[in-house]
């Protein structure tokens, strides 16, 4: 493997850490179709706190009887300590697929238990490009140094989790609003062009996210401004220099590393047609993942 090839990749391995089942134990809902893949997976430091709160554990599987208890579930579960809520709900799907898309949810629950249980969570993040005379530039984000994630590292322009009732695209332009203060004019132009998949083992328990990535292309004398305090500031770097930036160090994000290898393939700064554009691209999309079975 070249030293670019071990580079690039390296950030697609840190986001796959996960290796399931191992310790944890399958949870379901009981409406879920026989033979379906586990909704979630739980550390077994959390076995005994649900099943002291009416969870059934049969044949070595979690079950929830009524999916709508798991708001009431989560809540209970954060005035115990267990987990900081973020006073915000996400809707529960046992699949990849939804609920995203638009399709109903089948639970809802406050998004910091969603790794808790290693529940699917789906987010938004954009690439906010603007086209030079001297080629593409991007537009990158500092985060506050009080996020609870990932405190001072470099963002996307947009960035952000779907919101329980939210379509992808009502997500993003929320977000875009909120952090960036791009307007509807321009976020409506905003294009689809990825969804990207990772399962890794993270402090705050299992991550199995699903983004979905945008681009938009920005005028030359639009600004971003930070609007609520999650960006310490925004600047504007030619997309030459983010690559050099992934390709040799830790920087961004951890997941916004792998949003922006798709945007290297798709602009040719890495050949998607060779070796390494393909195990890049087979490494997004997490189909062969066993995660998202």
């Amino acid at each position: 493997m070249t030293s670019d090839a071990a580079s690039f990749l390296r950030h697609i391995a840190a986001c796959n850490t996960a290796r399931l089942p191992g310790p944890r134990t399958p949870f379901r809902f009981a409406t879920q179709p026989a033979g379906q893949a586990p909704a979630g997976w739980v550390a077994p430091e959390l076995v005994p706190e649900l099943t002291r709160r009416g969870v059934a554990l049969r044949d070595g599987v979690l079950v929830l009887d009524q999916p709508a208890r798991l708001e009431e579930l989560g809540d209970d579960l954060a005035s115990a300590g267990l987990y900081r809520s973020h006073h915000e709900l996400f809707d529960v799907a046992p699949t990849s697929a939804t609920p995203a898309s638009g399709t109903p949810a089948i639970a809802r629950i406050d998004r910091g238990a969603l790794p808790l249980f290693g529940l699917i969570a789906h987010g938004v993040h954009m690439n906010g490009l603007v086209r030079r005379p001297d080629g593409w530039h991007l537009w990158i984000g500092r985060r506050a140094m009080d996020k609870r994630l990932d405190p001072g590292k470099l963002d996307h322009l947009v960035a952000g989790g779907i919101p329980a009732g939210h379509t992808a695209g009502q997500a993003l332009a929320k977000e875009a609003a909120e952090e960036a203060s791009i307007p509807d004019a321009l976020i409506h132009r905003a294009v689809p062009v990825a969804e990207i998949r990772y399962a890794m083992e993270r402090p705050e328990g299992l991550r199995r996210d699903v983004l979905h990535c945008y681009d938009l292309e920005l005028p030359p004398d639009f600004v971003p401004t930070p609007s609520d305090g999650e960006v310490e500031f925004f600047t504007l770097i030619p997309l030459q220099e983010a690559c050099r930036m992934v390709r040799d160090g830790d920087a961004f994000k951890f997941n916004v590393n792998l949003v922006l290898l798709d945007l290297f393939l798709r602009r040719g700064l890495i050949d998607p047609a060779g070796d390494l554009g393909q195990r890049i691209r087979a490494g997004l999309s997490g189909r062969d993942n066993p995660a998202f079975a």
